[in-house]
């Protein structure tokens, strides 16, 4: 794995969880807040913000120009927060770059991505791939003119069916084409083998797993079978964590 990232979600705090950062990125300049009327901006303050910035700086902002604009977050099983880390990796990254900035709900079992930015989940992708226009028409603006959200969707069906798929593999590369950088929060793993397709089509997965309850035989046997289908694991994020662990204890990712 290239990278790890450790991000702690604490009742909306975050504790120093990170030392010196030895990958070279670049400083990215803060874009003007433009808030729009009716969509507020998620609210994340202090270190919980602080630890946010970072993954997003490991993530996106590589020196190389080729870095990942499209990537996939998945957790190793329900309820680590995979959503929430989505969510407010977005609104940081809207608000570091003047490039537009989209988050995908691709978790059509249990989707929640509309919930972190409080808005309704009355259309979306699931609409998308049975409906015709531009991806863009599916999507939402957000509280910042370059941030939009493109939930799961209202309709029935099952989008990863064999007839569905070649229609999905077209509209995600539509968003990869519309915005400049795409994050997509996919489901779990332990329910389906989505994210294989999902990470293929993207520039590589962000782990999410949550302390005291991912097992790491699991993580372990996950990582094994991303790599094995030459998906990308672009790194690991440790969240929920409440005490801390010193770096070694993470060389088995």
């Amino acid at each position: 794995m290239s990278k790890n990232f450790e991000l702690l979600r604490e009742e909306g705090r975050a504790q120093e969880l990170f030392g010196p950062q030895t990958t070279e990125t670049r400083a990215v300049s803060p874009a003007p807040v433009i808030q729009l009327a009716g969509t507020p901006a998620l609210e994340v303050e202090g270190m919980a913000r602080t630890e946010v910035m970072k993954l997003v700086q490991r993530l996106f902002a590589s020196s190389d120009s080729r870095g990942p604009r499209q990537v996939c977050f998945v957790g190793t099983e329900p309820g680590n927060g995979c959503s929430w880390i989505c969510a407010h990796a977005a609104e940081i990254l809207a608000s570091q770059v003047p490039g537009s900035v989209c988050a995908v709900d691709c978790d059509f079992q249990a989707p929640s991505l509309h919930r972190e930015f409080r808005v309704e989940n009355s259309y979306g992708l699931r609409d998308a791939l049975i409906g015709d226009g531009s991806i863009r028409q599916y999507a939402r603006q957000l509280s910042r003119p370059n941030l939009w959200l493109l939930s799961s969707g209202s309709q029935n069906g099952d989008p990863w069916s064999s007839a569905s798929l070649e229609r999905m593999h077209q509209r995600i590369s539509e968003l990869r084409a519309d915005f400049d950088y795409v994050l997509v929060d996919t489901a779990p793993l332990s329910l389906g083998n989505h994210v294989g397709v999902l990470g293929a089509w993207s520039d590589g997965v962000a782990l999410v797993l949550k302390a005291n309850s991912s097992r790491r035989e699991k993580a372990r046997r996950v990582l094994e079978e991303l790599q094995a289908a030459n998906v990308p694991v672009l790194g690991a994020i440790l969240n929920q964590r409440t005490f801390p662990i010193p770096d070694k204890i993470y060389s088995w990712l």
